[in-house]
């Protein structure tokens, strides 16, 4: 990059904070901006620069953003990182390359998915949920849908062995932070008997569809509910010539298994890690770049994970 490019760039440079939700908590954080794109400021002991909402975009010039990045000495970042998001899982650049999992499956259509990409027990579970009057619907982001969000976040305090952040919220809290980015969200409902039991708001990152909050009542868990919410999102990713449904991270717990069997398969794509400074090297170099929760030990997590449930449990009773 030129150096009046470089200066133009920084003198174009806007730092700024904005509000979004961190663990369902609003919260600040900083931004800049580089080349027309929002990019997150993760000051930690090492601070890390990142595409802000990185699911949904890609980063537009690379090299204009390290050269801003290395000739701004005021924003004091260590490491910059991006991936490359799907369907471009062959790596392209020479950074340090880290792979990263995520769950993916890949999108024909409603009849292929249901015949041939879930397991039997699955199919079984829809056929009788659907003959017993769940019913599927794309719906409007209205004051009657916010309603029923409000009464499955308030069902339960906790969910899938943690607190639950969204329990707790009064309709107003739901209807202004989830409003955010409904914009680019398709609104799938899930009813039974007149009643929402279940929903999921469903991203086009227009490379793919991506699965944003989905949730059910535990009290019609018989209804697989969420099953069949994936499969009505894949009739609409298909709809939308989408040919991939995004489940965020691949994990290994029992939400992997949800996944598994709703037909969601791991995807290794590329994620590139630039050290600016000293710090930055270091950092790399020690396996400090990703956090304390990544350093753990795979031997360390599932017990740890088990000990939170059970405190969970009893602080419930």
């Amino acid at each position: 990059m030129p150096k009046l490019a470089v200066k133009e760039a920084r003198q174009a440079l806007h730092i700024f904070k904005k509000e979004t939700l961190i663990r369902g908590q609003p919260t600040e954080i900083e931004c800049v901006e580089i080349a027309g794109q929002n990019y997150a400021i993760n000051r930690r002991p090492v601070t890390i620069v990142s595409l802000e909402d990185e699911w949904y975009e890609d980063v537009n010039d690379v090299d204009c953003v390290l050269n801003t990045l290395r000739a701004d000495s005021e924003l004091e970042v260590d490491l910059f990182t991006f991936w490359q998001r799907l369907p471009d899982v062959q790596p392209q650049y020479q950074f340090h390359l880290e792979w990263e999992s995520i769950a993916a499956l890949s999108v024909q259509s409603y009849d292929y998915w249901f015949n041939n990409q879930i397991s039997s027990r699955v199919r079984s579970q829809i056929r009788k949920a659907t003959k017993e009057g769940l019913n599927l619907r794309e719906v409007a982001y209205d004051d009657e849908f916010v309603r029923g969000m409000t009464e499955i976040f308030n069902e339960a305090p906790v969910r899938q062995g943690r607190r639950f952040w969204h329990y707790g919220k009064d309709f107003e809290t739901i209807k202004r932070q989830f409003s955010r980015h409904v914009n680019r969200e398709d609104l799938i409902g899930a009813y039974y008997n007149g009643e929402l039991i279940g929903f999921i708001m469903l991203g086009n990152a227009g490379e793919y569809g991506i699965t944003g909050q989905i949730i059910s009542k535990l009290k019609h868990r018989d209804k697989a509910t969420n099953n069949a919410l994936i499969g009505k999102a894949i009739d609409v990713c298909a709809r939308k010539n989408l040919p991939y449904l995004v489940y965020f991270h691949w994990t290994h717990d029992s939400l992997a298994e949800f996944k598994r069997r709703c037909g969601f398969e791991e995807i290794k794509v590329p994620r590139y890690f630039v050290p600016l400074t000293r710090k930055g090297k270091l950092a790399l170099k020690l396996g400090l770049h990703r956090g304390w929760k990544a350093a753990l030990p795979d031997r360390l997590k599932s017990p740890l994970k088990k000990l939170r449930k059970s405190w969970y449990d009893f602080t419930q009773k």
